[in-house]
């Protein structure tokens, strides 16, 4: 399991699973050959050249000249921490030079996947002004945890529907909440309702529609009475 998700992340690195399940066993066993890297993976020979040299050009690997020609990994923190700020560079550049951001519609947008989703919350509670919603489970209001600190000391108004779990600062109504389920509302002009957890068929909706806006509010209130 770990492994697996060892590998899951170092595609996040420009690495395919071929080369991130090289670049693995460069770690754990040191200077190989590719005849030995294919030993170990179970790769072809070609697969194996192919993607060493993808490690070398990528900045995962070196090439080390000798007796046989052997490929050493370069230390994870100084791959990742390499590739973090090329694309640091690359977003500095984007946001200067790219194209303007596009209003938001009163559309409906469906989100899929767990990671999407997050990070959809992340940039909701960037942008919230004056006050949010939230209704989920504890634990998905705990990946959030310092988020809503900072609101919280910023003197934004923050109310929450959860189990078992509060923070100082925010208005906390202890209730049981769905696995996975979430209603969250950000200064009455955007909501994100759906499931999250941690799959990547999750699904939710997210909307400036002041209908479903509107909906969404009233159906928090009076859960919330109800609570009082």
């Amino acid at each position: 399991m770990a492994e697996t998700k060892i590998i899951d992340i170092l595609t996040e690195f420009s690495l395919t699973r071929q080369e991130a399940s090289i670049y693995a066993a460069l770690l754990n066993h040191g200077d190989m050959t590719g005849y030995e890297v294919a030993k170990d993976t179970g790769f072809s020979r070609s697969n194996v050249y192919a993607a060493l040299n993808a490690l070398v050009e990528k900045g995962a690997a070196y090439l080390v000249q000798g007796e046989s020609t052997k490929y050493r990994p370069v230390e994870i923190k100084n791959f990742t921490s390499n590739k973090i700020a090329e694309l640091k560079k690359s977003a500095e550049y984007l946001e200067k030079h790219g194209p303007q951001k596009v209003i938001e519609s009163e559309g409906y947008i469906t989100i899929v996947g767990a990671k999407n989703i997050r990070n959809k919350m992340r940039e909701m509670l960037s942008k919230t002004e004056l006050r949010l919603y939230l209704m989920a489970p504890a634990q998905i209001v705990k990946d959030f945890e310092e988020d809503l600190k900072r609101l919280v000391s910023e003197g934004k108004k923050i109310v929450l529907l959860t189990q078992d779990y509060s923070i100082k600062g925010a208005k906390v109504y202890n209730t049981k909440v769905d696995e996975g389920q979430i209603r969250f509302i950000t200064d009455s002009a955007y909501v994100l309702t759906g499931e999250l957890t941690d799959d990547e068929h999750n699904t939710c909706l997210y909307s400036g529609q002041k209908n479903l806006v509107e909906v969404m509010k009233e159906a928090l209130k009076d859960k919330i009475t109800l609570l009082a």
